[in-house]
């Protein structure tokens, strides 16, 4: 008896310890020259996919059974995005898994840097003088040999010095208290605002500030490049690109004498603007960051991060080679930065897809829309962690918080994919994209029809995720916002405190067959969204998707949106084209549907 004790512990040992050997260990405190064991860990996720991707290739005995990469609890600090290729892919029996180890802590991937040496007080005359010694400064770090320049700092806790309050704004957005457009001059190429109160007494124009524009569904932002004061009002005129792309493309623009009133606007980034508590401003000559924190705050900065990469993660294979079989598991996604407006504007057609160019057609018509009047072309946002050409892709119980523009994007060609239990939050615009959005050289009006089926993303589940508090900063972005997608399910999700619309699916304003099919909105709940923008829906779709549902999701009402020109904002919106859903069993707080061109196969049941 005691013998087959004995061999059967001995047995269940070398079953442990055959489940374990391919184990890499990783620790903000090891060394990458170590051999990845728990007693010598690696330092770095790079060197571990390395090794991993060596044992693969040498077909080890630790890839049976699968790879996990164990990291401890810990802020890893990336000075270049994390890299996955086709050459990392595991096997439906031998996955890789990058997680953090249990009971260790938090694993946080940055792409930022801490800010230190904070110093109380000013005496820069630019800055208001009411609230100079409320102000902490520090010198922004040199990142490669330059001084870093940033955007974003603390998205939802800390925001650019601006004209009005951002910061702690009511459900309602009401006490935002910005200002309405006096005149827009299509000719011109012009904007007329009140007078703002530093210009009022001949003052320079702040350098590189800039002009958020509030415009029905989506927002511009734009870099002034003159501003001729005529009184109570004040003429704005701004660089190239963003000025041509302005006032030549004709939806969305701002509206003078909507009705309920012209559109809004704010102006951004200059040290005479530097009022409220939580508002900061850099220097763009000198590079020095100054912090207005309350008479409370201490002012050590150690807790603040500016990001500095614009991608933490990249997974991409190719059409022939594809990535498979990977899995992020309790990982925390932060830190990275967007800096498109700061270097060329930012004028988006819808979703946050920044237009290249765009112009009204002197004589309407496209090739299967006759009646269309406009061209536009797009580009895609860029995104903390992209995945392209990948198949069996996991996000599991992960993070996604303080990034630029989108959280997570499943860009091109991605297959049987989750996205689950996450979290998502103080994101600068979408927090989940999914699928293709024509852009680049394809015009956006024209149906995208791939030739072969597995060109769209298919087969995607996103359930049980929390998304709050996204659009941070460009507010036309979404909670989750897919293109062109076959067999998508989004299900048991909570999506809420966004910008414009909540949950979106499909793209391209067509009645043709796309591709797009078998999608489901079901059991999702969306509330205290459209806080700033209209247009909009709880649910949101456009073209068509034959069999297709939207089924027992609970929706709240639309927001107020205090500056908002109309009142098109609903429960569920069905835009431009639209058909093949069942819709049914949904419980909204008002039978609030919006319509637009839909097609002949909707069916709605009550």
């Amino acid at each position: 008896m005691i013998t087959k004790r004995i061999i059967a512990g001995i047995a269940s040992l070398m079953v442990c310890l055959c489940m374990q050997a391919g184990d890499i260990y990783v620790s903000t405190h090891g060394d990458d020259s170590g051999d990845g064991t728990r007693q010598h860990p690696l330092k770095t996720l790079h060197q571990a996919l390395r090794q991993a991707r060596e044992w693969r290739r040498l077909n080890k005995e630790e890839v049976k059974g699968g790879i996990k990469i164990q990291m401890e609890g810990g802020t890893y600090w990336l000075d270049r995005p994390v890299m996955i290729r086709p050459e990392d892919s595991g096997t439906p029996a031998s996955p890789t898994t990058i997680c953090a180890m249990e009971g260790s802590g938090e694993v946080r991937l940055s792409g930022g840097i801490a800010l230190k040496d904070w110093t109380q007080g000013t005496d820069d005359e630019r800055i208001p003088s009411a609230v100079r010694s409320l102000v902490w400064t520090t010198e922004a770090p040199l990142v490669g040999g330059n001084r870093l320049m940033i955007r974003q700092m603390e998205l939802g806790r800390l925001c650019r010095a601006t004209q009005f309050n951002f910061l702690g704004t009511d459900a309602d957005g009401s006490d935002l208290r910005m200002e309405r457009l006096i005149g827009f001059d299509r000719k011109q190429r012009t904007i007329t605002i009140p007078t703002p109160t530093f210009l009022r007494d001949g003052a320079d124009i702040p350098p590189h500030l800039e002009m958020l524009v509030h415009q029905r569904w989506a927002i511009a932002l734009l870099r002034v490049k003159n501003m001729t004061v005529m009184g109570d009002s004040t003429v704005v005129s701004f660089h190239e690109p963003e000025s041509t792309l302005e006032f030549e493309h004709p939806w969305p623009q701002p509206v003078i004498g909507g009705e309920r009133g012209n559109s809004s606007f704010a102006l951004l980034n200059a040290p005479q603007l530097l009022d409220t508590v939580g508002e900061w401003w850099q220097d763009e000559e000198t590079g020095r960051i100054y912090l207005l924190r309350s008479a409370k705050e201490t002012g050590e900065g150690a807790d603040i991060v500016a990001p500095v990469l614009t991608r933490l993660v990249t997974i991409c294979g190719s059409a022939e080679r594809r990535v498979h079989d990977i899995r992020f598991e309790n990982v925390h996604f932060c830190h990275s930065a967007w800096r498109r407006p700061s270097l060329q504007g930012h004028v988006t057609l819808q979703g946050g897809f920044a237009i290249i160019d765009a112009y009204k057609l002197a004589i309407p018509g496209l090739p299967g829309k006759a009646e269309l009047e406009n061209q536009a072309w797009i580009e895609r946002p860029e995104a903390a962690v992209s995945v392209s050409y990948a198949d069996h892709v996991a996000f599991e119980g992960c993070r996604f918080s303080n990034l630029g523009a989108t959280g997570l994007d499943l860009q091109h060609c991605v297959n049987a994919t989750k996205v689950e239990r996450c979290h998502f939050h103080d994101i600068g615009g979408t927090a989940l994209l999914i699928g293709t959005f024509p852009d680049q050289g394809f015009e956006t009006h024209v149906p995208y029809r791939p030739r072969h089926r597995d060109e769209l993303c298919t087969a995607i589940t996103v359930s049980r995720n929390i998304i709050e508090h996204c659009t941070v900063e460009d507010w036309g972005c979404v909670g989750i916002g897919a293109g062109y997608v076959s067999h998508l399910s989004i299900v048991q999700n909570e999506v809420s405190r966004v910008n414009y619309s909540g949950i979106c699916v499909g793209w391209g304003w067509t009645r043709h067959r796309s591709g797009m099919t078998d999608n489901h909105i079901d059991g999702n709940y969306v509330h205290d969204y459209a806080r700033q923008l209209y247009d909009a829906g709880g649910i949101y779709t456009l073209s068509y998707q034959p069999r297709s549902t939207i089924r027992n999701n609970r929706i709240s009402r639309p927001s107020a949106a205090p500056y908002a020109t109309n009142d098109r904002a609903f429960c569920i919106y069905f835009d431009e084209a639209t058909d093949g859903y069942t819709v049914e069993d949904n419980e909204m707080d008002s039978e609030s549907i919006g319509w637009n061109k839909p097609g002949p196969h909707m069916k709605l049941r009550r």
